[in-house]
C-alpha cells in the first residue's frame, strides 16, 4: 500500500487528486494539507511514503519545504505537481530533493505512474526535464545569472516577475518586507539590472515569467 500525502492549498484540486487515487487500491490517502507550515507539521507524525507537493502553496516555499523534509531521518519521496513551466521550477526542485516534476495538466494515467515510480526510489521526469538536467550539469562558470541565485533569491525574483507586490511576496514566504526588499536588492545586484522593469524583461527572455510560458 502506497501511502500518499496531499499538500495543495486549492481544496477543488485536492479532491480531485483523492478521486483519481481513489481508483487505485494499491495507494491510500493518509493526509492533506493547504500550506507549507501544515505540510511539515502533518509530516513529522504521518508516515507518507509520497508527498504530493503543489509548488505555490503559502507559507515556506516548496524548495524551503524540501529541504526541511530532506533533513529528517524518516521523509516522503516528493513528487512535485506544478502549473509553471519546467524552466521556471523543475532542475531547483529536483535539486534540492524532489523525486519528480510533473505538470497538472498530464493525464491520472501519468499520475498514477509518477507516484508508483517515485515511490520504488525512482524518479520522473519529462524528456524536456531531462535535457535541462545534462545542461544542469556544466560548470558554474557556464551557468546564466538566474541559474547561480540562492533557492530564496529565486524564489523572490520569480515572485517579482509575477507582478506581486513586497508585502504578498512577503507573507507568502513568511518573512519581513524588509527581508524582500534586500532579496531584490541581492538578485538586481547579482543579475547587473538596476530595476523591476529589468527583471521582468530578464525573465521574459529566459523563459521565466508566467507571460512566456
Amino acid at each position: 500500500m502506497i501511502r500518499v500525502f496531499i499538500a495543495d492549498d486549492h481544496a477543488i484540486v485536492r479532491a480531485g487528486l483523492k478521486r483519481i487515487l481513489a481508483e487505485h487500491p494499491d495507494m491510500k490517502i493518509v493526509g492533506e494539507a493547504a500550506d507549507g507550515d501544515e505540510t511539515l507539521a502533518a509530516l513529522e507524525d504521518l508516515g507518507a511514503d509520497v508527498l504530493l507537493l503543489d509548488v505555490s502553496m503559502p507559507g515556506p516555499g516548496v524548495l524551503e519545504v524540501i529541504g526541511r523534509l530532506r533533513a529528517r531521518q524518516t521523509r516522503p519521496s516528493i513528487l512535485v505537481l506544478s502549473v509553471h513551466a519546467e524552466e521556471q521550477y523543475a532542475v531547483r526542485t529536483l535539486r534540492a530533493g524532489a523525486f519528480g516534476y510533473l505538470m497538472k495538466d498530464r493525464t491520472p494515467e501519468e499520475l498514477v505512474d509518477a507516484i508508483r515510480k517515485v515511490r520504488a526510489g525512482g524518479r520522473y521526469i519529462s524528456e524536456s526535464l531531462a535535457d535541462k538536467l545534462a545542461l544542469d550539469l556544466v560548470s558554474d562558470e557556464d551557468r546564466r545569472p538566474h541559474e547561480k541565485l540562492s533557492n530564496r533569491e529565486y524564489e523572490v525574483m520569480l515572485g517579482l516577475v509575477a507582478g506581486q507586490a513586497s508585502k504578498e511576496i512577503a507573507r507568502r514566504l513568511a518573512l519581513s518586507p524588509k527581508t524582500i526588499a534586500t532579496y531584490r536588492a541581492r538578485v538586481l545586484d547579482k543579475l547587473s539590472l538596476e530595476t523591476t522593469a529589468d527583471l521582468i524583461r530578464y525573465a521574459i527572455a529566459n523563459d521565466l515569467a508566467p507571460s512566456s510560458r
